[in-house]
């Protein structure tokens, strides 16, 4: 939970490698201690260490979070910028968290891609690569502004509850516009082969569910 757009920058940093549960458990403490950029900047590393330890990566997170709340001190007044670029230029900060922190905190249109995105996109057929960035760019040029914030919550909503790793393909509400579901096939980037994964269940499953049959779209 967030209060603000600084509270949300810091949570997402945090959350590197580490459970939405955790970091929920964490930040009310850290909130209370270092409620803005400016108490965060002047944090002791020992201090800051010991209250984010249990979300893991605990030394090099603290030199990121002093370090960001630091320049946004510097070069911002203390306030987290509704920019791209200012926000990728804050230690420890990278597209992901920028966006999540423009979409949901200072509403300016953004596109968060994490590994969740990237299996759902590239297995409905919406994409075909696995490098972040121009998933992001392609998944742009295929919505409306208004609707990319929106757009990866569902992806990451979907890849978490039913397009896990072992798809839950029966359930799934997706599975007409779905090519890896109609194909059991994962087609990748160019250059690198398609990936079979359990074909059978797959075959199996469409029978009866109005799955379009034919080649996975390029």
């Amino acid at each position: 939970m967030h209060r603000n757009a600084f509270e949300l920058l810091t949570a997402t940093m945090l959350s590197a490698q580490s459970t939405d549960a955790r970091v929920n458990m964490v930040t009310p403490l850290l909130f209370e201690r270092y409620p803005d950029a400016r108490a965060l900047a002047a944090a002791k590393t020992p201090e800051l260490e010991k209250l984010i330890v249990s979300t893991g990566f605990f030394r090099q997170k603290s030199k990121s979070l002093i370090g960001m709340a630091a320049l946004l001190i510097d070069a911002h007044g203390g306030e987290v910028p509704a920019d791209l670029e200012a926000l990728v230029r804050l230690p420890g900060v990278g597209r992901k968290t920028a966006n999540v922190v423009l979409g949901h905190a200072l509403g300016v249109p953004g596109l968060p891609v994490d590994r969740h995105v990237l299996r759902v996109a590239n297995r409905i057929g919406l994409v075909r690569n696995d490098d972040p960035v121009k998933v992001e760019a392609q998944l742009c040029e295929l919505l409306p502004p208004k609707r990319w914030t929106r757009a990866s919550d569902c992806l990451i909503l979907h890849g978490r509850r039913m397009c896990k790793p072992k798809p839950l393909c029966p359930r799934c509400n997706v599975r007409p516009d779905c090519d890896f579901f109609r194909t059991g096939v994962v087609t990748n980037p160019p250059g690198r082969p398609s990936t079979r994964i359990a074909p059978s269940p797959y075959k199996r499953a469409s029978r009866g569910v109005g799955a379009r049959k034919g080649p996975a779209r390029s």
